[in-house]
């Protein structure tokens, strides 16, 4: 029997925070779908790990931002300034912009500052404001996405893609305090990859635990667990038995260019 094909190929390329790291790159996560790259957030080293993970940012069809935080859009600005340069590596796909509303005013903060030097040729850039205050979707040729508003920023938004074919699905949080909409966007799903900002005894207002991220992934009968966006204190702390009081399902503590295939049952 040959081997089943990945309908969602996930590699985590950065399971960390702000705080500077050896181990762990800024926020980001690269899915591969549909013929298609998408890269979720763009912290600070995402580019780097892009290309340790073999993928050129030219390779990237959209770039989803969860919110605006540095640690999740640090690298955006690079990230286009990059896209202009060199001649034979130039980007001549077009590159979508996804984010929540409020962004186009947040670009063209950017823009100000930064003039031409992020503003791709004529045709290659666009922009899609996703509804944040409930939920919102947009389909391409050979998936969909669709979001959620989360609790922690007003722009905060968690994305859900789904593989047209074979309904495999993957939703990331972003981050986000506990809420019914992130259940509701992760119904079902065959991968949850989950902020666990900090352990259960050091909750953060506007992060999860893995506490609270079990409960998520249990109440919303997420098929494998994934928790990320790892603060220094999660290094020494038990993260694997707060989940678990919650959700027995396959679980896993991200890494960064850990891989990960998504399959629909």
């Amino acid at each position: 029997m040959g081997t089943r094909k990945t309908d969602i190929a996930v590699t985590i390329l950065g399971s960390g925070t702000c705080v500077p790291s050896l181990r762990r790159s800024a926020c980001a996560v690269l899915m591969e779908t549909g013929g298609a790259r998408l890269l979720f957030d763009c912290g600070p080293g995402t580019m780097l790990r892009l290309l340790e993970a073999g993928t050129d940012i030219s390779d990237i069809a959209v770039l989803c931002l969860s919110h605006f935080h540095p640690d999740h859009s640090g690298e955006l600005v690079p990230f286009l300034f990059a896209s202009k340069y060199p001649d034979s590596a130039r980007r001549t796909q077009p590159l979508t912009l996804l984010a929540g509303r409020g962004f186009s005013a947040f670009f063209a903060a950017l823009r100000g500052a930064y003039g031409r030097w992020i503003e791709l040729a004529p045709g290659l850039l666009s922009i899609t404001e996703m509804d944040n205050r409930g939920p919102d979707e947009r389909k391409f040729d050979h998936f969909a996405v669709r979001t959620a508003p989360m609790a922690h920023n007003p722009e905060s938004v968690a994305f859900r893609i789904t593989h047209t074919a074979s309904g495999a699905s993957a939703v990331y949080s972003g981050d986000t305090d506990f809420c019914e909409s992130l259940i509701g966007l992760s119904r079902g799903a065959d991968l949850l990859i989950c902020e666990s900002a900090l352990p259960d005894g050091m909750k953060a207002d506007g992060h999860l635990t893995p506490g609270l991220a079990g409960r998520i992934a249990a109440e919303a009968g997420v098929r494998h667990l994934v928790l990320t966006h790892f603060y220094p204190a999660c290094e020494q702390a038990d993260l694997v038995s707060e989940c678990r009081k919650f959700y027995s399902g396959p679980l896993t503590l991200a890494a960064d260019l850990m891989k990960i295939p998504v399959t629909a049952p």
